[in-house]
């Protein structure tokens, strides 16, 4: 058997299967509990004061880091991955990207600011955007 291939799951009692199934409810648990141990340790890291003046391009104009944040506390950065010569963003990006509007109430109301950068071209992110 190759590296890729993998074996079909047995077929088992009930019980059997209920057991397994327990077995591994304990294991996603502990998974859930360690990850937002994780979170609460990142969000816990210590803060660095930003001193570079980091600009972006926008269909406004150029746009400061400070900016993005629009009188808001916090920013939400996605990285729309779409590199300069390419047409189009990521296959998963796109999925992702088509479902920003959405979200952008709940974050708002959480005094959350969300943009998506990219390396890509303006004229390319425009015409992206307007096609999606």
């Amino acid at each position: 058997m190759t590296a890729t291939q993998t074996l079909a799951p047995r077929t088992v009692s009930r019980d059997e299967w209920l057991t397994a199934r327990k077995a591994l409810l304990q294991q996603e648990k502990e998974l859930t509990y360690r990850r937002e141990e994780i979170a609460r340790a990142r969000r816990q890291l210590p803060r660095v004061l930003v001193e570079k003046d980091y600009v972006f391009d926008s269909r406004h104009g150029p746009v400061s880091l400070a900016d993005l944040f629009q009188g808001r506390s916090q920013l939400l950065v996605y990285h729309l991955m779409f590199h300069p010569d390419w047409v189009e963003a990521c296959r998963s990006c796109s999925y992702v990207a088509d479902h920003f509007s959405g979200m952008l109430p709940h974050l708002a109301a959480r005094d959350v600011s969300f943009v998506a950068i990219s390396r890509a071209r303006l004229e390319h992110l425009t015409a992206f955007k307007r096609r999606m």
